[in-house]
């Protein structure tokens, strides 16, 4: 989709595969530690993607790219390996139904983080819309 509203498509589709990462990482996780779950999650991704990109002709020379892109996408990796490490420790001992959506948590955290350190600015309508996100994940996750 070329269309201004292209990301949407895109996000969906995030939205379908990161459900199905949750439930597929629950059945898969039992009988195995969740860091070992996490490594070998990961060199699946780096096949896949390495196979993608090679075949699609998006393959460039990564030392060509600038040292701030190496050091944000260098942080980001961290921050992803992170979040994976706590997602499958949490999906070890929790219930997916409970744990992804407190996960989700990280949209109202993105909101905020957006609006602190890139100077996005979201409406009225859309902290709404936000402050509904973080009511539900409060609510999934507290038990009276």
């Amino acid at each position: 989709m070329a269309t201004s509203n292209g990301w949407f498509y895109w996000a969906i589709l995030s939205a379908v595969f990161a459900a199905l990462t949750a439930i597929f990482a629950k059945i898969g996780i039992q009988g195995v530690d969740s860091d070992m779950a996490t490594l070998i999650r990961t060199a699946v991704i780096i096949v896949v993607l390495s196979v993608f990109v090679t075949y699609t002709g998006k393959w460039s020379n990564p030392f060509e790219l600038s040292p701030k892109t190496w050091l944000f996408l260098g942080l980001s990796g961290l921050a992803t390996g992170a979040s994976w490490v706590c997602y499958f420790r949490a999906l070890k001992i929790g219930d997916a139904s409970k744990v992804a959506p407190v996960d989700k948590l990280s949209l109202v955290l993105v909101a905020v983080f957006a609006f602190t350190f890139l100077g996005e600015r979201l409406s009225v309508r859309e902290w709404s819309g936000i402050s509904l996100v973080a009511s539900g994940v409060l609510l999934l996750a507290f038990k009276r």
